[in-house]
């Protein structure tokens, strides 16, 4: 089957993963580079993307993000960040992304932040750990570079402060033990958006985070088109095959080079 549904006028979703970050060199951080040492204990990096574990230490959970931030921040956006920036430029508001990435590459590539819902937030922000205000602020480049095993200093632990109410601030990002909102990572709004798309692409992603696969099943119930862009099987392409969709067994980059020619009726 073609990818000709790619053109059809209508609301185009695309939903990235680790896959296309992994192709500008971002590790998934659950291997060996992402365990963070305290003292004498060895924390892996589920135990510290965690809301419990920030009430605990958050010195030391802000300077294991810090370093992840400043991984980063030394990638580049890849062919893949470049064909999505292509796309919305084709489509303008029938084009949407929603993306599990939280490296910021999207928009550094040049995607609208109108048209771009981080639904696990972003790395460069921090907020409020106390709720005062929904308002989310830039790190700023002050904490680049910042290695492995680097302790915060007093200024920067000064820093890191909510602007408003003066207690700690948290990275903006969504931990293990948190639920996805509306608030501050566009669950309703993504949610929404699956019921109206006429295709839905899926890039790079395993399939093991729940907003992503709602969104999946909302938009197959709904009769969109569904294209799968990974060299892996996983749930969306099963779905995808299942629906009469696609399943591109390559990588993000040239699965979305693929998609964009696609939609300019190449």
């Amino acid at each position: 089957m073609s990818l000709q549904r790619m053109s059809q006028p209508g609301l185009r979703i695309f939903s990235t993963g680790a896959g296309i970050s992994a192709e500008s060199g971002i590790p998934t951080f659950r291997g060996e580079e992402g365990y963070w040492t305290v003292g004498a204990k060895e924390y892996h990096p589920q135990e510290l993307a965690t809301h419990y574990a920030f009430t605990q230490m958050p010195a030391e959970v802000w300077a294991w993000y810090l370093y992840r931030r400043a991984v980063c921040r030394a990638a580049q956006p890849n062919t893949g960040h470049l064909a999505l920036v292509e796309a919305e430029k084709l489509l303008g508001d029938q084009f949407l992304l929603v993306t599990q990435n939280v490296d910021g590459l999207h928009l550094r590539a040049g995607n609208s932040p109108g048209r771009t819902f981080e639904v696990h937030g972003n790395i460069d922000y921090f907020r409020c750990a106390e709720n005062c205000t929904p308002e989310h602020y830039p790190l700023g480049e002050g904490f680049l570079p910042f290695a492995k095993g680097q302790k915060l200093s007093p200024e920067q632990q000064a820093l890191l402060r909510c602007p408003r109410c003066g207690t700690w601030a948290r990275p903006h990002v969504l931990w293990f033990d948190e639920c996805y909102n509306e608030e501050h990572f566009r669950y309703d709004s993504s949610r929404s958006a699956a019921a109206k798309a006429v295709t839905l692409v899926s890039v790079g992603t395993s399939g093991a985070t729940n907003l992503p696969v709602q969104m999946g099943f909302i938009a197959a119930q709904r009769g969109a088109f569904l294209v799968d862009i990974n060299p892996q099987p996983n749930p969306f392409s099963q779905l995808a095959e299942q629906q009469g969709g696609r399943w591109l067994r390559e990588s993000a980059s040239t699965g979305l080079v693929r998609v964009v020619k696609a939609i300019q009726g190449g």
